[in-house]
């Protein structure tokens, strides 16, 4: 494939894979701000602009009747993608892919980190997103949910203990030497009680601000960018990072909302606000009521950001992206779980990226998987050649500046599933089970779950997702051989290309062709 050389605001992207831009190029150039937004457990469903013309004819599926005004607006302004997809739909495995652009096998996060898990933490020594851009110059910022570290006794205010009491421990202090390249930190591990949150900061120092969390971050992101305390360098580009934890559950009460969000449906029929075809409506009664609250506050959250770069005229070179971790199943699928499976309300997260006068608004269905968002960030910041070679993500920055681009489109997105494997004496994690791998097609979705002693076939999934879009029919593996292997095909090649454990340890070898 040749190189394409794109022009773009007087800055030269070089846009092939693996291809190196000139040092100079980098150098010379103004690189732009960069926003990234992704609350948790918000599915791409959750928009209300999936309603509105101009993008309910881009997509098969009905979206769900929420009140989002900030993201109909942004999405107009933006490139929207409608086929995002969390590869391994768990908060920490997520959040290691995008952070390193590595898989599961690779980063180090191959499942959500608690204190049982030793086995899953972020890798110290991976060059992650923050630390490329700290080294290009960036002033690095992250605020709220990191959920990316093994929780170790290391409480800065009470050393030798953990940060709470609760065991497993789930929540975690990320000290400096842990934070890989971001300079400013106001940031947990992970913790749900919404209107309770706390923080430490780029000190150590524990914050309890007794705020709605995402209302809170936001109003610290302001801060940050009107540099309120000298907090950053305005010589230099910034990257700011903002993991917002709602969505997430709890949404069982008042605790977990802001009122005002709520009143927008409590009065609302819940077969009004369940709309897919695939609900069970006795499941979770109330819940669907307090997750779109959510939604509308981190929408309200995300507005008041944007609100702030118009004011200071920092929104022309700022790259803004606003997307989530994983979905939320919500009643469908009757399913207790509201992530980790290949339904689409789990894996299909939203994707919408605002460059003004360099990125043309319109929706695409590219099939971007979360190892590809590291690099294609990178590239729409002009730091293509500095992606790390260990990178397994692509970069598709040239698709956002010119959807002709000469750059192979993904054709499929891989599914996994990771449990806790084997454990110690002690009853801490020392491996784990690779229980289930799949694909995800334009047309299809496949997955298949093994025996964890005999590593055999024991369930599958294949849904026709082009004429299924719901996934109500699961189609029988034997009664469509044809189409069944060749996503073996793919998705076999794709786990080699990857070195993941079904690749190494040939499961099911006698399906899928490695």
């Amino acid at each position: 494939m040749k190189p394409i050389n794109l022009l773009v605001g007087g800055l030269t992207l070089f846009t092939a894979q693996g291809c190196k831009a000139p040092k100079q190029v980098v150098e010379q150039s103004e690189h732009p701000n960069i926003i990234y937004v992704f609350p948790d457990q918000y599915r791409n469903q959750a928009m209300g602009f999936w309603s509105q013309d101009g993008f309910r004819d881009k997509v098969n599926f009905e979206g769900d009747p929420v009140h989002t005004p900030n993201l109909d607006a942004f999405a107009r302004e933006s490139m929207v993608l409608t086929s995002a997809q969390s590869n391994c739909p768990l908060s920490s495995p997520h959040r290691g892919m995008l952070l390193t652009g590595m898989y599961p096998n690779r980063s180090g996060v191959p499942l959500n980190c608690n204190s049982t898990r030793p086995i899953s933490s972020l890798r110290e020594d991976a060059e992650c997103i923050g630390d490329v851009f700290s080294k290009a110059g960036y002033d690095c910022a992250y605020f709220g949910k990191l959920h990316a570290d093994f929780p170790t006794p290391n409480d800065p205010e009470h050393p030798g203990q953990y940060v709470e009491s609760k065991r497993p421990v789930w929540d975690a202090y990320t000290p400096k030497e842990r934070r890989h390249g971001f300079n400013y930190w106001y940031s947990y591990g992970t913790f749900d009680e919404h209107k309770n949150p706390h923080y430490w900061d780029t000190d150590g120092k524990r914050h309890d601000p007794k705020e709605w969390s995402p209302l809170h971050e936001s109003g610290k992101v302001v801060s940050y960018l009107k540099n309120e305390g000298n907090v950053r360098d305005t010589k230099k580009p910034f990257f700011i990072m903002v993991g917002m934890n709602p969505p997430h559950s709890p949404y069982r009460s008042l605790d977990d909302c802001e009122e005002q969000d709520f009143d927008l449906y409590k009065n609302q029929p819940l077969d009004s606000l369940l709309i897919r075809p695939n609900v069970d409506l006795k499941m979770k009664k109330e819940s669907a009521r307090y997750y779109f609250a959510s939604v509308t506050g981190v929408d309200r959250a995300f507005g008041q950001i944007l609100e702030t770069l118009k004011e200071m005229g920092l929104d022309k070179n700022t790259v803004v992206i606003f997307a989530s971790d994983h979905g939320e199943t919500m009643c469908s699928q009757r399913t207790d779980d509201p992530k980790n499976s290949p339904y689409s309300e789990s894996m299909n997260i939203p994707f919408l990226v605002r460059f003004p006068d360099k990125i043309q608004p319109r929706v695409d269905d590219l099939l971007l998987s979360a190892p590809d968002i590291m690099p294609t960030v990178l590239g729409l910041c002009g730091l293509g050649d500095s992606i790390p070679a260990e990178v397994q993500g692509r970069n598709f920055a040239p698709l956002f500046f010119d959807e002709k681009a000469e750059i192979v489109r993904p054709t499929g997105a891989l599914y996994i599933q990771n449990i806790d494997g084997e454990k110690d004496e002690n009853g801490l994690v020392k491996t784990y089970f690779p229980s289930s791998r799949g694909i995800k097609t334009a047309d299809y979705t496949l997955a298949l779950y093994i025996d964890r002693k005999t590593k055999q076939l024991k369930k599958s999934l294949l849904f026709n997702d082009a004429k299924d879009p719901y996934q109500l029919n699961n189609l029988p593996l034997e009664e469509n051989k044809e189409i069944v292997a060749q996503l073996y095909r793919e998705m076999g090649a794709m786990l080699k290309e990857i070195n993941d454990p079904w690749y190494t340890e040939k499961i099911l070898s006698d399906k899928i062709p490695y």
